[in-house]
């Protein structure tokens, strides 16, 4: 198969999976002295705990998996068995085999770009009933995007991630198009090249064309806010601490992008990432400065912190100009949306009732829950300008999840269209799941893209 998850063969260690309804009876093929050891390392089918075997047990390793209906109980089955190949046996329950397969390997995954690791991970052979080649996809997606979230700004700024989405583009036959620095003024990119201009590295739109011409069309957009001081209203130094993972939206656009090219799902995808460093220097913009978008639309700036809607602004309404069937986009773009869902749950806004609910059932087949928030129009109002269109925050500090959705909807027309406000990060480890960069919400929306457009 791959190095993700092997071809079986005879070799492979036998790894049973228990749900905690049989951890009173252990089934075969553990032996008696298997269900000694089990009784003795007190095994009660706990989600994610696993005991060691010896050889007269009938298997090598049991792993529980609580009430049997989360596939990351297995997601730390990867670093805590031992180096090589493994194949699952036993009853998973309510959990999809696919799925299982995917939070076996998600919990593989290293960061080696700056260290090297102690050990390899421990390797899962293909699950029976599982799509192998889904779960392949999938999982060196998720790897892609916690590579590009942990990598620091000083090596992913817009320049590396334009080579990333070139490496991303040369694997699977797109094309590349980038718009950058003062390019971007004489394509009336008037607020991306304002918020990125203070940076060493210029400000960039990348975009990424694949798949044919007359499949509906697919726009992804992605904020790449590579570093975000806050500019001028410059952050706090603990606020600044994870800053290097304000490109999380273009992380996950990219790994949704790769999984749709990988599955050659039938659409005509453009990617768009709108990549900058929110930099002060001398040529930093400024509160109070107006700002004149792609669309036309004037926009005074109140905070300089508020940037990632600006970025965000100018590439939907790139998107909108290709007139497609559907907009996604993706970004870590607000405190507000963590004070309220926290940092495992992203919200999403849409106005289509078609695409909310394949979204929400996406997410729950998946393990990648999403909670839909409303595009409340009475808050609208908070972003009209007294002396410009728009300003880019609302009237107080209430409901900013909410009206930074509201100022990108400005952009995106009559199109079908959802924002994601994402964090791409996960706070501490948990199983399958390490500290560090994250795919969040990028996994419902494949599984909804699959269902609108005929996988």
């Amino acid at each position: 198969m791959t190095d993700i998850f092997p071809t079986a063969s005879s070799s492979a260690r036998r790894l049973l999976a228990v749900t905690a309804s049989l951890a009173g009876d252990l089934p075969a093929p553990l032996t008696e002295d298997g269900r000694a050891i089990a009784k003795a390392n007190g095994f009660k089918g706990d989600a994610g705990h696993i005991v060691l075997m010896p050889e007269s047990a009938g298997v090598d390793a049991i792993i529980g998996l609580g009430n049997g209906t989360d596939a990351f109980a297995l997601g730390d089955a990867a670093k805590t068995l031992s180096e090589g190949d493994w194949t699952l046996t036993g009853d998973l329950g309510e959990i999809d085999p696919t799925l299982a397969m995917v939070a076996f390997g998600a919990g593989g995954y290293q960061f080696t770009r700056y260290k090297k690791p102690s050990r390899k991970p421990a390797r899962l052979t293909p699950v029976e009933g599982a799509d192998a080649d889904e779960a392949t996809r999938v999982v060196r997606s998720i790897w892609l995007a916690r590579d590009l979230v942990n990598t620091p700004a000083g090596d992913m700024d817009p320049d590396g991630l334009q080579a990333e989405a070139v490496k991303l583009a040369k694997a699977f036959g797109a094309t590349v198009h980038v718009t950058a620095g003062d390019d971007l003024l004489k394509e009336r990119y008037g607020m991306l090249h304002a918020v990125g201009r203070a940076a060493h590295s210029a400000p960039r739109l990348i975009e990424l064309e694949w798949g044919d011409t007359s499949h509906p069309r697919l726009a992804i957009v992605g904020k790449g806010i590579t570093f975000d001081s806050g500019g001028l209203d410059i952050k706090p130094a603990a606020g600044m601490r994870l800053m290097k993972k304000d490109m999380g939206g273009a992380a996950n656009a990219m790994a949704l992008a790769r999984l749709i090219m990988d599955a050659k799902l039938p659409v005509r995808l453009h990617l768009l990432v709108a990549a900058a460093e929110n930099a002060i220097s001398a040529g930093a913009f400024r509160p109070g400065d107006i700002l004149t978008s792609r669309l036309g639309l004037t926009v005074e700036i109140d905070n300089t912190d508020a940037e990632g809607r600006l970025v965000l602004g100018d590439a939907l309404a790139k998107a909108v100009e290709d007139k497609p069937d559907l907009i996604l986009d993706f970004a870590t773009l607000t405190g507000a949306a963590r004070v309220a869902l926290g940092p495992d749950l992203a919200p999403f806004y849409t106005d289509d009732e078609k695409l909310a609910d394949a979204l929400s059932k996406g997410g729950a087949k998946v393990a990648d829950p999403l909670w839909r928030m409303p595009l409340w129009d009475g808050y609208d109002n908070q972003l009209d300008g007294a002396i410009s269109d728009l300003k880019n925050t609302g009237d107080n500090g209430f409901a900013g999840s909410i009206t930074a959705a509201l100022f990108l909807r400005r952009f995106t027309g009559d199109c079908r269209w959802c924002h994601f406000d994402i964090f791409a990060w996960n706070p501490k480890d948990r199983p399958g799941r390490p500290a560090g960069g994250e795919m969040l919400g990028s996994r419902a929306a494949w599984e909804a893209l699959k269902t609108l457009y005929g996988q």
